[in-house]
């Protein structure tokens, strides 16, 4: 099987979305100091236009690496602080009565932008958490029975922190499986925590200067549709899903008993999409299966629910995962 001419990706194409994504690159890098999951899980959400899911302890970054990264397009970026007392009108918009015209006006919440920074979303209540569902699903939303379009390109970049618990809401299984990518964030180490420092006093973190328009994001979600994906590469993917909802079947049952849920088919979707990003990535017209194996833990992390046992035991979801994919072949 020939991949290449399977695709009708032009060599032109190629070379252009290499020098979008290597441009968007190189802004994060001149801004920010390592945290190289957390720019490639931005950059290829940013590609297929899907949501993230960001978690980390505060200060390492989340906010700062997606405003970044949206400087460098020149979009419209919102941030909205997530907190108990939030309204689902704060998110999405409501009508005001305008006492001039004798009418109500619609006003359009914080969630009309290209990017919208939900800063731990696991603090807002889950009648909130409900009414971005179906923002980041149909990129619209309802009010007083009128539905507006959100703009494009639309990406919702989520975060949340693992440690406080105090006055938080645990994200629903629907809430979560619309997130393409959940991404952990850790610790800079020491050698990159004294460049962070030597950034501040220099000024380079303050400094925004957009590199390209915000089309050029469209352009790569454009290009990275026709990234080809083989039939075997497929069938590929639905068997590690398949092996997330049917465990028994594929690894030991030391790690079956820890296993309460399984992937719906947002994770083979998810799993495709991302594939064909990191090809356009890596300059190629065709999904290979290292490319469904490179974020799969991102991918599914947040798909696979375990039991109180896991907890209990030790067990990590990645663990889960690592097995799944050394008993699935590879084509």
């Amino acid at each position: 099987m020939n991949n290449e001419v399977k695709s009708n990706i032009t060599n032109e194409e190629i070379e252009k979305s290499i020098n979008i994504i290597n441009g968007l690159s190189t802004y994060y890098d001149e801004r920010i100091v390592g945290q190289r999951n957390l720019k490639n899980a931005l950059i290829i959400s940013f590609m297929i236009g899907g949501h993230i899911l960001l978690e980390s302890v505060p200060g390492l970054a989340k906010t700062t690496g997606a405003k970044v990264l949206t400087d460098a397009v020149n979009a419209k970026f919102s941030k909205i602080q997530c907190t108990p007392d939030l309204l689902p009108s704060d998110i999405v918009g409501t009508q005001i009565f305008n006492y001039s015209t004798n009418k109500f006006d619609t006003i359009i919440g914080p969630i009309n932008a290209n990017f919208v920074l939900l800063d731990e979303v696991n603090r807002s209540s889950a009648k909130t958490q409900s009414a971005m569902l179906e923002v980041m699903q149909e990129k619209k939303v309802t009010i007083a029975g009128v539905t507006y379009k959100m703009p494009d390109p639309f990406v919702v970049i989520a975060t949340q922190n693992p440690i406080e618990q105090e006055g938080t809401y645990l994200l629903s299984e629907a809430q979560t499986d619309r997130f393409v990518l959940k991404e952990i964030i850790d610790y800079p180490t020491p050698e990159e925590e004294v460049t962070i420092l030597d950034r501040i006093e220099s000024g380079i973190i303050d400094e925004v200067k957009p590199v390209m328009k915000v089309d050029s994001i469209l352009y790569l979600q454009q290009i990275v549709k026709k990234v080809y994906v083989d039939d075997s590469i497929k069938k590929y993917i639905t068997s590690i899903i398949d092996a997330t909802r049917h465990p028994e079947k594929y690894i030991s049952r030391d790690l079956v008993k820890y296993i309460e849920l399984g992937s719906s088919p947002r994770g083979a979707i998810a799993i495709m999409n991302v594939a064909k990003a990191i090809a356009l990535w890596n300059k190629r017209t065709y999904v290979t299966p290292d490319d469904c194996k490179a974020m799969i833990h991102s991918i599914l992390r947040h798909r696979i629910v375990l039991n109180y046992a896991a907890v209990a035991d030790g067990i990590k979801v990645e663990q889960v995962i690592d097995s799944i994919m050394g008993a699935i072949n590879t084509p």
